[in-house]
C-alpha cells in the first residue's frame, strides 16, 4: 500500500484496565515506528473519554494497542465499528470471548483443545475444600485479566486463601488451574497462520508479572529448542486456539509443554504486547519482519478487510 492510502492513523494507548502502564508502552512503540515509516499517526491516550476524542481527530484507521479490559474486551471495538473506522486485531465478539478464561475454555474443551484440569470459583460460592480436593500445586488467576495481574502459583494449601483473595481483587470470578511442571511456550499468529515457537525461561520457573515486565534474566528462545514433534504441536495448537475463538489476523497463544511432550493451552491473548521485550515482535522478528513493518502489517490487515 501508498503511504497516504493509510490515511491519518490513531495509536489506541493508555485505557482505564489493570494494564495501563503496559499499554502506554505498547503504544509509544506502534506510533513511534509508524513515525519512522513516514506515515500519519497520533498517539492517543484513551481514558474515558475515548468517544469523544476520536470523534475530534477524526482518525481513519485505529490501530488499538489497549491491553486489559476496556481495550481487549470488545468494547472499544464495538464502537470503532458503529463509528466506521477499521481498526486491527480480532473483532468485538472474539475479542470478549477471548479474555474471558471461562468461556474461551469451554470453547477449547468444546473442540478437543487441550487444556489444563481446571475448576471456576464464583464469590458467593466460595469452597476452599473443592480446591484443597483438586490438589497441588495450582495456579489461581483472575477470568478476566492480562499480564498475569493477580496470578498466583499455589504450591502449599495454607498460600491457597491469600491467593484466592488476591484473584478475587479483579472480579466476580476465577479459576482454579492445574499446575503443569514443563517448558513454557507462546504461539504468535500473524494473518492467521502461525510464527516461530518461543520458550520462556524464568528465573523462578513461573512466567508472572515481574518476569514479564522487569526481571533482565527472563530469556525468550526464538526459535524454541524443542522437539520437532513437540514444536510443530505448538503450532498447530496456537492456529486452531486463533480459529475456534473466532480471531482475526494476529494473536499469542500461551501454552506449557509436559516431560511428556503433551501441550496444553493457557489462553489466547488479542492484543499481545509491542513493547521491546514484547513475544510477538519477537517471533515476527525471527521470520524477517522488523518491528516497523510488523505494524504496518497489521494495519494492512485490517483495510484489506
Amino acid at each position: 500500500m501508498r503511504k497516504k492510502d493509510f490515511g491519518k492513523i490513531g495509536v489506541l494507548a493508555g485505557g482505564p484496565s489493570s494494564e495501563r502502564e503496559i499499554s502506554l508502552k505498547s503504544g509509544k512503540a506502534v506510533y513511534s515506528a509508524l513515525i519512522g515509516e513516514g506515515l500519519d499517526a497520533v498517539l492517543i491516550d484513551v481514558f474515558d473519554n475515548i468517544y469523544d476524542i476520536i470523534r475530534n481527530i477524526k482518525i481513519d484507521v485505529a490501530f488499538i494497542a489497549l491491553h486489559g479490559r476496556f481495550g481487549e474486551d470488545g468494547t472499544v471495538q464495538k464502537f470503532l465499528e458503529d463509528a466506521g473506522i477499521p481498526y486491527t486485531g480480532s473483532g468485538a465478539a472474539a475479542s470478549k470471548l477471548a479474555i474471558d478464561k471461562v468461556a474461551s475454555k469451554d470453547v477449547f474443551v468444546r473442540q478437543d483443545i487441550p487444556v489444563p484440569k481446571y475448576m471456576v470459583l464464583s464469590k458467593e460460592d466460595v469452597n476452599i475444600d473443592d480446591v484443597h480436593a483438586f490438589g497441588f500445586p495450582v495456579v489461581v488467576k483472575p477470568q478476566l485479566e492480562g499480564s498475569s495481574i493477580g496470578l498466583s502459583v499455589v504450591r502449599q494449601k495454607e498460600a491457597l486463601k491469600n491467593a484466592i483473595d488476591k484473584a478475587f481483587l479483579y472480579g466476580d470470578k476465577i479459576i482454579v488451574e492445574q499446575y503443569i511442571e514443563g517448558r513454557e511456550l507462546t504461539v504468535g499468529i500473524l494473518s492467521d497462520e502461525p510464527l516461530p515457537v518461543i520458550e520462556i525461561v524464568t528465573k523462578n520457573r513461573v512466567y508472572d508479572y515481574e518476569a514479564k515486565y522487569m526481571d533482565p534474566d527472563t530469556q525468550y528462545i526464538v526459535p524454541a529448542n524443542i522437539e520437532k514433534e513437540i514444536y510443530e504441536k505448538a503450532q498447530r495448537l496456537g492456529r486452531l486456539s486463533h480459529v475456534a475463538l473466532g480471531c482475526r489476523s494476529f494473536s499469542r497463544v500461551d501454552m506449557m509443554a509436559d516431560e511428556k511432550g503433551n501441550v496444553v493451552v493457557l489462553e489466547v491473548n488479542t492484543i499481545p504486547g509491542m513493547t521491546e521485550r514484547s513475544l510477538l515482535p519477537k517471533a515476527a522478528e525471527a521470520k524477517g519482519l522488523s518491528f516497523s513493518n510488523l505494524c504496518v502489517k497489521l494495519l494492512e490487515d485490517a483495510l484489506s478487510r
